[in-house]
């Protein structure tokens, strides 16, 4: 047995739930979590070696191989190709010697494509090592080889702070925060604990009351009004109750969680203690993406803070029985656990599948146990609804989408960052309060959103028109919209879970299609097979996923069908003249299947 493994799962109390952090640890410690240590695992947790393996296999930053000294991560979102990305891995890999997917022969560095990883506003940007690069140059390249090849570490070459907390000593992160509007709701001014003043004089069922009453709904796209959530979840029979925090923030395009989670994050744990109040929780988990590793000392550090104020462990904030408190729990490399009930598995030690529903999380969630999912700007959003109420939430916004939203605007524009706004802002006064760049479209909600033209630019940022989570990708005159839509298909392809057989297939077999057709080799007949089986993966899916994953590809028919044409060979369309049913009759015959063929 190694000791350092055992001591490692010791460390998690022998628990299988955890092994995601057994993961994580043993990674730090070796840099891969090899054969021998499956099997010690297996061992010591009482589960099969499948059950380790397939947790293992399934996320981005986890191998059973070997790594490089030195593992670069260079994010392919579509904003960081805008930004140079191509002539940064160029770079990368000549200064290297090796290409990206593989280990430089000397074990140095280790090359990875990465989606998206929470930077969007300062592309091109990498993880390497877990310490984030922001806007590389070719120059910073070659700069990083030749001080790593000379035996520098990692943290030698953060050459530089970004404002605000970041500059702190329990971060010192070169990344910026760029938030370029605050509004009246999560970037107002707060002091730390205020709302547990008036917590302490309210039982949970006027808890839920007041936040149904601000009408606030989920901000992570979806809309669910969050206090009928809250309320299902205590109308389930198990009084043993789960609050988790989704800040898995993987849609390409989206980063405002990584400035709260950086500046305010006492505003969202104390929104955690306020919604584990009122459902009655045991704990709250704060399911945190791994690109965000940089924090963790600075947000333990914050938890460790209310421990000793009282907000958390035994009476929280004077309340007598609320025993309650927060965790951490790390994901590893996997857009799908953005997915409420993938979150939940990968928070259970497993694969990052989305579960069938019914049952619904609010009644069979994490251990089986009821749970309110909510995520981070909403968790925020509550504190200050319980500080000064719903009526004052219900006064901004719009007649049926209150308050504020978070948005992440980059791309083409002078001003990339985080934006609060009321929601009713059209996309139009978005695109000037941002500084557009000559705009041709406007990627709504990240990649799972929709494209729309400058047809569309006096739509309104509200639920009964145009929703979104906040991602919004601004595309220049200049950009190819096909060159766009097949990114975000990659996106899809490559951040499938692969359970759901439409997913794995036809993501490919579309991007397939459309690389046809970009070039130039498309006819009209593939402009029907696009539109036709798009729509298909809405139905025959079963997680947000799969069910969006054509919507790139959708909405750019819809909107942009002339970028489509112009790739078009005029006046051809293939027949194989193929019979299917004249093929098959012989082997029909020889197996009696069909006796009249």
């Amino acid at each position: 047995m190694s000791s350092q493994v055992q001591s490692i799962v010791d460390k998690f109390g022998n628990d299988a739930t955890r092994l995601m952090d057994i993961f994580i640890d043993i990674s730090k410690d070796k840099g891969h979590v090899g054969e021998e240590d499956i099997a010690e695992i297996a061992d010591q947790l009482n589960i099969s070696r499948v059950d380790v393996e397939q947790t293992l296999s399934f996320y981005h930053f986890f191998s059973k191989e070997p790594r490089g000294k030195y593992n670069i991560y260079l994010n392919n979102s579509v904003v960081a190709e805008f930004m140079g990305r191509e002539e940064v891995a160029d770079a990368v890999e000549k200064a290297t010697g090796t290409q990206f997917g593989s280990v430089s022969e000397d074990g140095l560095f280790g090359l990875y494509d990465t989606s998206c990883i929470g930077m969007n506003d300062q592309e091109p940007a990498a993880i390497i090592n877990g310490v984030v690069f922001p806007k590389i140059t070719t120059y910073r390249v070659r700069e990083l080889i030749k001080s790593f090849r000379a035996g520098k570490t990692v943290t030698e070459m953060v050459n530089s702070f970004g404002g605000g907390q970041n500059q702190s000593a329990l971060i010192k992160s070169m990344v910026t925060n760029n938030l370029n509007r605050r509004g009246a709701v999560i970037f107002s001014d707060h002091t730390a604990g205020d709302s547990f003043i008036k917590l302490g004089s309210m039982k949970p069922k006027e808890v839920i009351e007041e936040v149904k009453n601000s009408n606030i709904r989920g901000r992570g796209g979806a809309g669910f009004p969050t206090g009928l959530k809250w309320e299902f979840c205590t109308r389930a029979g198990n009084k043993e109750r789960y609050l988790l925090c989704n800040a898995d923030e993987g849609e390409p395009g989206t980063f405002k969680d990584r400035v709260i989670l950086t500046e305010i994050p006492h505003l969202l744990f104390e929104g955690m203690v306020i919604a584990g109040y009122a459902i009655g929780a045991k704990e709250g988990i704060l399911y945190l993406r791994l690109e965000y590793e940089y924090l963790q000392n600075h947000l333990e550090t914050i938890l460790d803070d209310f421990r000793k104020k009282g907000w958390l462990g035994k009476n929280v904030a004077g309340i007598d029985g609320f025993n309650y408190d927060i965790r951490i729990q790390f994901g590893a490399g996997a857009y799908v656990c953005g997915e409420e009930t993938a979150l939940i598995e990968s928070c259970e030690g497993k694969r990052g599948e989305p579960r069938n529903r019914p049952p619904f999380p609010v009644s069979v969630g994490y251990l089986d146990k009821p749970t309110v999912v909510n995520n981070v700007e909403t968790l925020c959003s509550v504190v200050k609804i319980i500080q000064n109420g719903g009526e004052w939430y219900k006064s901004m916004g719009t007649k049926e989408t209150s308050g504020t939203k978070l948005l992440s605007i980059s791309g083409d524009v002078r001003y990339p960052g985080v934006f609060e706004i009321e929601w009713g802002m059209t996309i139009r006064e978005m695109l000037e309060m941002a500084g557009a760049i000559d705009p041709k479209a406007v990627q709504v909600g990240g990649p799972s959103g929709r494209l729309i033209g400058e047809n569309e630019f006096d739509r309104t940022i509200c639920y009964e028109d145009l929703p979104t989570g906040g991602a919004m990708i601004i595309i220049g005159q200049n950009r190819s919209i096909l060159d766009v839509i097949k990114n975000f298909t990659e996106f899809f392809i490559e951040e499938s879970c692969g359970s759901c057989a439409p997913c794995r297939y036809l993501t490919v077999i579309l991007r397939n299609r459309l690389q046809k057709i970009i070039d130039g080799k498309g006819v009209a007949k593939d402009l029907e097979y696009l539109a036709h089986w798009g729509k298909q993966m809405k139905m025959a899916n079963r997680c947000g996923l799969g069910q969006t994953a054509a919507n790139p590809i959708l909405s750019g028919l819809e909107n942009f069908i002339q970028d489509f044409e112009a790739k078009i060979e005029k006046g051809k369309d293939f027949d194989t003249k193929f019979d299917l049913d004249k093929a098959i009759q012989e082997s029909s015959r020889a197996v009696g299947r069909f006796p009249q063929a």
